[in-house]
């Protein structure tokens, strides 16, 4: 028999199944049927809704499961895929851990390996288990990295401009322009840094007009020393 957990606990059973849709995918029921092939028994079936790329907002539910988990009441959590858990690779290496701490089992139909992991006797379990999190936490890592090696090959320079995306979007802050350049080089010899900034304007990458700050005019006369004050 199966029960349905709404807040409100009629039986205790030691298995979760835990669903996770997206908000356009309105029948979760495909996803029900292959989780209840690793089912023996009662079990619970919770069911969050959501998009598919968030984790970490409301998910009523997936904290239930774990206060449930916490309390010792459950010993195994099952789901259709391991990103139904979480798609973050910490995240996910950090609910395994949980889940190991309280004695709890985690299956997943689309990782068939889990199974055999799962059955491994004692104490070579624990040692797989434990060579698994790592597994996790260095492909976590390397992953953290090629992203930051992604975003960095995405940047380019143009000499004069403003740094770029590949997308041609300008980051960071617009460029002193030649003009503005020539009219802090033209003031330096009768004002101090601090008058040039007061009567200066620039204009922002949101063509905002404002004051030339202090540093920047520093900039323009230390980076023109020994120039020719003309373009």
């Amino acid at each position: 028999m199966v029960f349905c957990l709404q807040g409100v606990l009629f039986n205790m059973k030691d298995t979760i199944i835990y669903i996770r849709t997206s908000t356009d995918e309105q029948e979760p029921e495909n996803q029900i049927k292959s989780c209840e092939v690793l089912c023996n028994g009662e079990y619970w079936i919770l069911q969050d809704k959501q998009s598919a790329f968030t984790d970490k907002k409301d998910r009523a539910e997936f904290e239930q499961a774990k206060k449930l988990i916490r309390g010792g009441k459950i010993n195994h959590f099952v789901v259709w895929d391991l990103d139904r858990i979480y798609r973050n690779r910490i995240k996910l290496k950090e609910f395994f851990q949980f889940c190991k701490l309280y004695k709890c089992s985690i299956h997943s139909v689309n990782q068939g390996w889990l199974e055999e992991l799962n059955q491994i006797p004692e104490p070579f379990n624990e040692i797989m288990h434990d060579l698994m999190l790592n597994l996790m936490g260095w492909l976590a890592e390397d992953e953290s990295k090629r992203k930051s090696e992604r975003v960095k090959l995405a940047v380019r320079k143009k000499e004069g401009s403003a740094t770029k995306s590949y997308k041609g979007n300008k980051w960071g802050r617009k460029p002193v322009s030649k003009k503005t350049i020539q009219e802090v080089l033209d003031l330096k010899d009768k004002f101090s840094v601090r008058d040039i900034a007061k009567q200066v304007f620039i204009w922002d990458k949101n063509n905002n007009k404002k004051l030339i700050g202090k540093s920047t005019v520093h900039k323009i006369i230390a980076e023109n020393m020994g120039k020719k004050d003309s373009f």
